[in-house]
């Protein structure tokens, strides 16, 4: 069940993302490409379609090897989204005669660098509601000022968590070694999954039927049917899940640390403008972290939101709070069955981590009437957070 910082006010339901253009994201630029270099940076509008898929699709239709591309995050792939693509070697006048489905150029400008993953400064979101409450637009005004005020949950929620909301349960399973249980939550629960060819392959594969199995799963559970045929030839669970692709491991484990992050978010729900002793806190101007030692001397500064108590995203080295506020992290580690030492799972497959603020400012924050029964929310936030922290305080 999730918790919310504005608890005390009801929400308004409805529904989104009925259609691509119902969820409208830009990227807000790092930087701007200075007009020379070698690398010819892409200003791109999609729709439908995630950002691999974008990667895929230009390099092939430009001539570049997807690895050669930068981009600075990835965009929801049930949306539309604007976004900066950077390919060496690409001429401007070349760009202009991009022909790709639900693909749009919007600019192409030279720059001296590949674009690298966490070059913005923040996404702008543009999202439409329906079938909402009566008063709606009053109830998120009086969200969206609470919010303002106090910051926004800094969740990475359910989209972190795959379809079946069991990613961060497999990497766990990696990170303990727990093989057959990974394996098993990678083909899936048969009683959670709706599609039902799956659904028959998760049966076959818990009757220890691989062949039923192989025969049931769709081509394009790629993933999946690589694991059967593994283990059809005789390789153990581990030897077959640690042959998957290194980023498909790795997004497992990422899964698993931001799990424990939104656990410690929850747990502090109603104080994360408060400072606490033993807190590391994160200037968000820049990013960096200092232990409070004064909580009430630092405090005014995390009410005009200039600063705010941060958690781990666990890994073997990062810096610990101190005090109370770093014995609840290691309990909690403790209680995944998990110390610093066991975070690589083999080489290459490992967690990359940090302290993560534990809410975020809210920018721009406006909302007006769309349609009949609709709502158009418009704000934006740092990069690395999630619109959906927005939407679940005020949709509830």
């Amino acid at each position: 069940m999730t918790e919310y910082l504005t608890a005390d006010l009801p929400g308004i339901g409805g529904i989104m993302k009925e259609s691509v253009e119902d969820f409208f994201v830009e990227e807000l630029p790092l930087y701007l490409p200075s007009g020379e270099g070698e690398h010819l940076y892409l200003r791109l509008e999609k729709r439908g379609m995630s950002t691999f898929e974008l990667v895929r699709q230009v390099g092939a239709a430009l001539g570049v090897k997807e690895r050669e591309i930068g981009y600075a995050g990835l965009k929801d792939a049930r949306a539309t989204t604007r976004q900066t693509l950077s390919l060496p070697g690409v001429s401007p006048e070349t760009a202009q005669k991009l022909e790709i489905p639900g693909v749009t150029l919007l600019e192409a400008s030279r720059h001296r660098n590949k674009l690298r993953l966490g070059h913005l400064a923040g996404n702008r979101f543009r999202i439409r509601l329906k079938q909402v409450a009566p008063q709606a637009k009053e109830k998120t005004k009086t969200i969206l000022e609470v919010l303002s005020r106090r910051g926004v949950p800094n969740r990475f929620g359910i989209q972190r968590y795959g379809v079946l909301g069991n990613s961060h349960r497999i990497g766990g399973a990696l990170l303990r070694r727990d093989f057959e249980t990974a394996l098993r939550e990678v083909i899936g629960d048969p009683e959670k999954i709706d599609n039902p060819r799956w659904q028959e392959a998760a049966r076959c594969f818990a009757a220890s039927d691989l062949d039923g199995a192989l025969a049931a799963f769709p081509p394009r559970f790629r993933d999946e049917r690589r694991l059967l045929h593994a283990l059809k030839r005789g390789e153990t669970p581990q030897q077959a899940l640690l042959a998957l692709p290194r980023k498909l491991l790795n997004l497992y484990l990422s899964a698993w640390q931001s799990a424990l992050f939104d656990q410690q978010v929850a747990a502090r729900i109603n104080e994360l403008d408060r400072l606490r002793g033993g807190d590391l806190a994160m200037k968000h101007e820049n990013g960096a972290c200092f232990h409070v030692d004064d909580p009430a001397a630092e405090q005014p500064r995390a009410d005009r939101l200039e600063i705010s108590p941060t958690a781990p995203l666990f890994v073997r080295k990062v810096t610990p709070a101190q005090g109370e506020v770093g014995e609840t992290e290691r309990a909690l580690l403790a209680t995944e069955g998990l110390d610093v030492e066991t975070f690589v799972v083999a080489s290459g497959i490992s967690l990359d981590g940090e302290r993560r603020a534990m809410r975020v400012p809210i920018a721009d924050a406006t909302v007006t009437d769309d349609a009949d029964d609709g709502l158009l929310v418009q704000f934006s936030l740092p990069k690395g957070s999630y619109a959906t922290s927005v939407l679940a305080e005020i949709m509830k």
